[in-house]
């Protein structure tokens, strides 16, 4: 076995991050089914997913704060065991009184998602080494595909068959199976760099005053804040898509909802041919021309895809570029989160990762919100021209701008 999966500590976690996915991939398609037909509402759904969103933004300083001063992978263990707990009241649901105990329990698995994730990826470089990191996130993409393909489809299919306690039951048992996983210690992968030196500041600072250091780390590194930039723009982005996608294809491509799910689906097939081939692009280019180029062709595909309604509406070649917008997709995140851990000390990854997602959740809110209110005085199309662009401007950001910062990422020291 080569590159990172041949790291017995990073094959561990990857297995556990892909098992726990394709559980929870099941519940969310699932619950808003269910809270539709609980209620009857639109809105009441809407509102449902929208409040997966805010614990992320709230917590996000406060899981970058833990994910530093706690170890890591207990954090992550710990918290994917209240996970699956945090699920067992959903099996008293079924009425439309209920929606309160849902509302409850999806903002606990979303404050507790919010811990797992900055304190995943910061200790993810600690297990392989420094030239197989971009492919170890490339891996965890493509894992993330795989669990939306599998999760989604069995999701649907236990809904239909035994309700919502046997997607529940999944679910439990892939947080369990997940943890059991993480049970043993994560040895880290021996490196020859040299660390960086830690700075000095009291162990156990006020969790604002530890969160702010870890803002200084941003402040001091040139690479990280045109990153974050980056970042910001592919968010700004993706609430614009998530909004206007649905509208494009019912409105220019004449779907529905059938024609709604195969197009979003389908990108999980660019993003799996990406991931396998990803190992051989990082040897060949910097993971900073991997997410410029990534960018940029992101935006091409995408402005084909908003424009392509002026050639024809049908139906496989859309599927065909939905598909290939998938590639440049995984390789630009897994390139954006290598940048991020490359350029940020071991003792502080865990707050600016936190960050980074505190970020990227609060931008794409504000996307969502910029895209529901300039299409009707823009037009469709413009709008979504314009979300194609955004992509094009974080492309060329990380082309010009990245490749000349002069500082350069240090090795993290074992943990």
């Amino acid at each position: 076995m080569r590159g990172p999966l041949a790291a017995p500590a990073f094959r561990r976690l990857w297995i556990a991050g892909l098992v726990a996915e394709t559980g929870d991939w099941g519940l969310r398609i699932a619950l808003p089914v269910v809270v539709l037909q609980l209620t009857g509402s639109a809105t009441a759904t809407a509102a449902t997913l929208v409040l997966g969103l805010l614990p992320g933004v709230l917590l996000g300083p406060v899981a970058g704060v833990l994910a530093d001063r706690w170890d890591r992978r207990r954090l992550v263990l710990w918290a994917m065991v209240a996970q699956g707990l945090a699920l067992l009241p959903l099996l008293a649901v079924d009425r439309a009184e209920d929606l309160l105990l849902v509302n409850l329990v999806i903002a606990a698995q979303s404050a507790l998602a919010a811990l797992v994730e900055p304190a995943r990826n910061a200790l993810l470089p600690t297990l392989v080494d420094r030239a197989d990191v971009l492919a170890a996130n490339g891996l965890v993409g493509l894992g993330n595909n795989l669990a939306r393909l599998v999760g989604a489809s069995l999701g649907g299919l236990l809904l239909g068959l035994t309700g919502l306690p046997g997607v529940l039951v999944v679910n439990v048992a892939s947080f369990g199976l997940a943890a059991a996983l993480l049970a043993r210690p994560l040895r880290a992968q021996a490196r020859p760099e040299r660390a960086r030196p830690e700075r000095a500041r009291p162990e156990r600072a006020p969790a604002l005053r530890a969160w702010l250091d870890g803002l200084g780390e941003i402040r001091r590194s040139a690479a990280l804040r045109v990153a974050l930039l980056a970042f910001g723009l592919m968010a700004v982005a993706q609430g614009v898509f998530a909004v206007l996608f649905v509208v494009f294809v019912t409105d220019r491509l004449g779907g529905g909802g059938t024609e709604v799910g195969l197009l979003r689906g389908v990108q999980a097939v660019g993003a799996l041919a990406a991931g396998a081939a990803l190992g051989a692009i990082v040897r060949r280019w910097r993971s900073e021309v991997v997410l410029g180029g990534s960018l940029v062709a992101f935006a091409a595909i995408t402005a084909l895809v908003w424009n392509g309604p002026h050639v024809t509406t049908a139906l496989g070649w859309y599927v065909l570029l939905c598909a290939a917008m998938g590639a440049p997709g995984l390789t630009g995140i897994s390139a954006l989160l290598t940048v991020l851990q490359e350029h940020t000390a071991d003792e502080v990854r865990g707050r600016v990762m936190s960050s980074a997602f505190t970020l990227f959740d609060a931008l794409q809110a504000a996307g969502v919100l910029l895209g529901g209110a300039l299409v009707a005085p823009l037009g469709l199309i413009a709008v979504l021209d314009a979300q194609a662009g955004f992509y094009l401007l974080a492309g060329i950001v990380v082309l010009v701008a990245l490749r000349r910062t002069a500082d350069r990422p240090a090795a993290a020291p074992a943990r």
